[in-house]
């Protein structure tokens, strides 16, 4: 009997994806001026970054970076713990902590690598990983990668959580949920989640990414609600919101210390580059003292949603920048997403495996970047992609 072949596998699952118009490619962005991008040569407006305070081109992140480049190079060039550890590094991560109102925070390279990292260390084989259904695919992976039992709710479903850890009241157990759900844009039901947790002795571990910047008392993110006993382990990302790269884990001093030991995400990667550091920590003074952008942004998204509403378009219940509006099939979301293109807006159809069977869409994230113009021409010509798909 012959052995599979591993690329030939490889290419029929690529074939498949192309017959059912799931393929995925990436598009070089050939130039970027605030919410405005050129792709192929032309000019449109972006309505698919998560850079929702637009802080991603802020003067004052490019003269951090400058700066720390200047002093230190490119990159760290070497893991925290060999010396790649350097002042803005250490200043960023007191910042973050403080901002989130947590003892400590250790930085990570990305919010894959935290999510794998932070599950990795808590999680034994025989432990017990409660999740939400829609959480990110880091969150996932890293409970499957840990050895633990990985059982998941159907989403928001604090019952469903509960069953599942009275199931295995004996285990230790972490109970992981997103903040907003980065495909739906809804938000978790953290408070309901913190008490399950406490009365079943499970710890709480929330991915806060779409949620640091945006949502909380002066932007700290959804689990500014919580305090650290609620809510012990609490990953974001700098990428999002903060227009940066890379991603923190803020908890206790006992939380941090231990994954510096044992969080191998960390210990075995170079450290972010230093000058991102500082860029970083330039971005969180400008998310929390310029309330204005924060509330231009929550204006954004208050007149997308009435203007929806007024035009019978499919919008998922949320209050964040993530706006997915339903289409359902995915060869009806790739023709109006190209439909858009051609009226001058970037807003990539998102379709399965991503999102689940029959629920393509197109997912719209708004930014204090755009102007109140660039969100109405947007719903008129969403209205007129959608009629057109009906028609």
């Amino acid at each position: 009997m012959s052995r599979p072949g591993i690329l030939t596998r490889l290419a029929d699952a690529h074939a498949q994806r192309a017959r059912e118009d799931l393929l995925r490619r990436a598009r070089a962005v050939e130039r970027v001026d605030g919410a405005r991008i050129v792709i192929d040569r032309k000019a449109l407006l972006n309505f698919a970054s998560n850079d929702y305070l637009g802080l991603a081109q802020h003067p004052a992140l490019r003269e951090a970076l400058t700066r720390a480049a200047t002093r230190w190079g490119v990159g760290a060039s070497a893991a925290h713990l060999l010396g790649g550890h350097r002042e803005e590094h250490a200043a960023l991560e007191d910042k973050l902590a403080r901002w989130t109102g947590r003892e400590r925070a250790l930085l990570f390279s990305t919010g894959y690598m935290a999510n794998l990292g932070v599950l990795g260390a808590l999680l034994r084989d025989g432990d017990l990983c409660v999740q939400d259904k829609l959480n990110h695919a880091s969150l996932i992976d890293g409970a499957r990668l840990s050895g633990a039992e990985l059982k998941r709710y159907r989403h928001a479903d604090v019952a469903g959580a509960a069953q599942h850890l009275d199931a295995r009241a004996d285990a230790a157990a972490v109970l992981a949920t997103d903040s907003v759900f980065s495909m739906d844009g809804d938000i978790a039901p953290l408070t309901e989640l913190a008490a399950l947790c406490k009365t079943r002795h499970a710890t709480l571990m929330i991915d806060d990414a779409h949620g640091i910047g945006v949502l909380g008392h002066d932007g700290a993110g959804c689990s500014a609600a919580l305090t650290q006993d609620q809510a012990p382990v609490l990953m974001a990302t700098l990428g999002k919101a903060l227009g940066v790269c890379g991603a923190f884990v803020a908890g206790s001093a006992a939380l941090i210390d231990g994954l510096v030991q044992f969080a191998r995400t960390y210990v075995y990667t170079t450290a972010l580059p230093p000058a991102l550091a500082a860029a970083a920590n330039a971005a969180v003074d400008i998310a929390r003292e310029d309330q204005e952008r924060r509330a231009r942004l929550h204006r954004h998204i208050a007149q997308f949603r009435d203007g929806a509403a007024a035009r019978g378009l499919s919008v998922l219940p949320s209050s964040s920048a993530i706006q997915p509006v339903l289409i359902g099939a995915s060869a009806a979301a790739l023709s109006a997403s190209r439909y858009l293109e051609a009226q001058g807006f970037h807003v990539p159809a998102i379709r399965p495996p991503t999102v689940p069977a029959s629920s393509a869409r197109l997912r719209v994230t708004l930014s204090a970047a755009h102007a109140e113009s660039d969100v109405a021409h947007l719903l008129d010509a969403l209205a007129q992609a959608l009629a057109r798909g009906a028609a």
